[in-house]
């Protein structure tokens, strides 16, 4: 097996910067690639705890506290920020961070947080063309040469004569990670502009799906299929014993019978075969969802009997 692990965190459901601190230098220290986090401004289920967490304000604190750990969102709303800014904030984390910064973006799904916090929410149809244009943006920002400037005669963004700085430290600028079940626009919106393709949540049967049509659209469009790394995201529970499993369920109200249909949830060994079914519809990367970021034990079993099987 050669599936990539990183560790995926809902920080919208109660954590301070300190937890998520916590989580990334273990998450680093027990050898995951990447820490990643939602970008929501609200709770979805129990009270919200002490309160959201902006994600880039986090994960520019985190990139100073880390060294050599992945950092980004999966995904940021493009109703929450407006693309030039984005573009500017994401190159100033990944220079902080000597490199090691993704972009995950999505038209945004979760209306209750935008009335909470008076962030408009278009109908679905504008969502996308805003996405498609920020992509566009922010895209067109980054690989502007040195010197030159970038203009984009846009619906939503027009930009004129922008000189298009700071610029990421990264060769081709911060990787793009797009992702979801859409049957059109999501799929060429990835093999436009985006590194990875991720499917969330879903089956391996399903995923495998979506990586199809992903691929086939690729090939339509002359980009070598090759060259999108495919992604899904699960929620995991891992224990080596059954009550440590179901402590694990009950600590974050979820039941162990539905976390091990619908997730990654077992023993060490019954995870890693979970694995193999996504790896062989194509998966080359799970984002592996911890729920209780206050159980470190968690993440070191996982590294232990997980992590540890993989090549």
């Amino acid at each position: 097996m050669t599936v990539d692990l990183r560790i995926f965190t809902e920080p919208q459901q109660g954590a301070t910067y300190d937890d998520l601190l916590a989580v990334a230098r273990a998450s680093e220290d027990l050898g995951f690639s990447g820490f990643f986090r939602s970008d929501h401004y609200l709770h979805m289920g129990g009270d919200g705890g002490v309160g959201p967490t902006d994600a880039w304000t986090t994960l520019a604190g985190l990139a100073r506290e880390t060294s050599t750990i992945r950092l980004g969102t999966l995904v940021t709303s493009a109703t929450f920020r407006l693309p030039g800014p984005l573009a500017i904030q994401v190159a100033g984390v990944d220079q902080m961070s000597g490199g090691r910064v993704e972009l995950g973006l999505g038209a945004g799904w979760f209306e209750a947080e935008h009335t909470a916090y008076g962030i408009p929410f278009p109908p679905l149809g504008e969502r996308f063309d805003r996405l498609e244009e920020q992509l566009a943006v922010i895209t067109g920002l980054w690989g502007t040469q040195p010197g030159a400037t970038f203009s984009h005669d846009g619906t939503h963004y027009p930009v004129t004569d922008s000189p298009a700085l700071a610029k990421p430290v990264q060769d081709g600028g911060v990787p793009i990670i797009i992702g979801g079940g859409g049957k059109r626009r999501t799929p060429a919106l990835a093999v436009r502009h985006a590194a990875e393709f991720n499917a969330a949540f879903s089956s391996a049967d399903a995923s495998g799906r979506l990586f199809e049509r992903v691929r086939d659209v690729a090939g339509r469009e002359g980009r070598d299929p090759a060259s999108l790394t495919l992604s899904a995201a699960q929620v995991v529970c891992v224990g080596r014993d059954e009550a440590t499993l179901r402590r694990r369920a009950d600590a974050v109200g979820r039941d162990l019978g539905e976390l091990r249909e619908a997730g990654l949830a077992g023993s060490p060994d019954e995870v890693v075969e979970k694995i193999t079914t996504f790896e062989a519809v194509g998966a080359e990367r799970i984002y592996l969802q911890v729920l209780d970021l206050s159980d470190l034990d968690h993440l070191a079993d996982i590294a232990d009997g997980v992590l540890r099987q993989l090549p």
